[in-house]
């Protein structure tokens, strides 16, 4: 009994020629709609911001778009200012189910899926959450708040 009556030619190809097809397909699948994506360009420095003053990255929010006692949503950021002056960086990702919060009023960071609600510093105000919003570092920068 030979070799090629076990596994014939044409079954080692098209086995080897199916498998070719799978790998592009899933190429394919995994790269969809990555080709076109471009990174967000960094702002160019603007004033008299040198060294250490100047944003490691995109302004979040300028620091008079943060009222006293409230806070914007910015993508996955949620900048609060629970008192004049200090400003708190968090995650728009509710720990109860991992909705985004919706909007920052009456004090609290409100999340629309199951109704939790957080205090200005992340702490659970309301549930069903338990946990709280996971901080993110920000600074002042001049009159931005940016990451780090």
């Amino acid at each position: 009994m030979t070799d090629e009556s076990v596994f014939p030619r044409r079954s080692v190809v098209a086995a080897g020629a199916g498998a070719v097809v799978a790998a592009a397909a899933l190429t394919a699948c995994t790269t969809y709609g990555k080709e076109n994506a471009a990174p967000a360009p960094n702002p160019a420095p603007s004033g008299n911001q040198t060294g250490a003053d100047q944003p490691t990255g995109k302004a979040l929010a300028k620091t008079a778009d943060v009222p006293v006692g409230g806070g914007v949503i910015v993508g996955d950021t949620v900048v609060t200012q629970p008192s004049a002056g200090t400003f708190v960086g968090l995650s728009s990702t509710c720990t109860h189910a991992g909705c985004t919060v919706a909007s920052v009023s009456g004090g609290t960071i409100n999340c629309p899926c199951h109704g939790s609600k957080y205090k200005l510093d992340g702490s659970v105000s309301n549930g069903p959450a338990t946990k709280p919003l996971a901080a993110k570092t920000v600074r002042v920068v001049g009159d931005s708040v940016v990451p780090g």
